[in-house]
């Protein structure tokens, strides 16, 4: 009896091992996704005139995505970049709120922008394991200053919401004009 019992606790723990090497696989590849698209960010502005970009590190050390300098414009982005097969991509408000804390620290720069870098890969997730083709799309959001800083969310349309008390309210931030080649997709002008 005793035998069983043991057997039985054995098999309920590869159980849960299996299940959780499968989790932890999809944290990995959604890391991946993430540090890739920062690296692009960061070479894109880097092969731009004058432009200086900077992978910062870890979210864990409060520190943006990345950070992008033109000295000779005295211009500053903080860049929080999200990446993803779904149809939204989230931005917590911590996030937001250290772009904008590196911003104001540096305020020798004239202009100093706060950038949510958003890409919807070529395939949306329908299930799991299961992907459907689609365009990939990319958004270069500027955080407006005088919004409440919130739990915010963007869509594969371009669409940018606030999130509050469970609800989405559409705020309308500007599109950034990028000084490199983007797949940036808008409706409005750009400036």
């Amino acid at each position: 009896m005793v035998l069983r019992a043991k057997y039985s606790t054995l098999t309920v723990t590869k159980q849960k091992m299996i299940k959780s090497t499968k989790n932890q696989k999809s944290a990995r590849i959604r890391k991946q996704r993430g540090y890739q698209w920062e690296d692009t960010i960061v070479k894109r502005f880097n092969s731009a005139d004058n432009w200086q970009a900077f992978r910062l590190g870890s979210p864990s050390i409060a520190l943006p995505d990345v950070l992008a300098v033109n000295t000779n414009n005295s211009a500053i982005f903080t860049i929080e970049a999200k990446s993803g097969t779904s149809t939204s991509l989230p931005v917590p408000a911590d996030q937001i709120e250290r772009c904008l804390s590196w911003i104001k620290t540096f305020d020798i720069y004239k202009k100093r922008n706060v950038l949510l870098a958003f890409k919807f890969l070529s395939k949306k997730r329908i299930d799991i394991g299961k992907y459907e083709s689609r365009e990939l799309r990319e958004y270069f959001k500027i955080w407006d200053e005088s919004l409440n800083v919130t739990d915010c969310v963007c869509t594969y349309d371009g669409k940018f919401y606030a999130k509050i008390d469970g609800f989405r309210k559409e705020l309308f931030l500007k599109e950034c004009k990028m000084p490199f080649k983007t797949k940036q997709r808008t409706s409005d002008k750009l400036d």
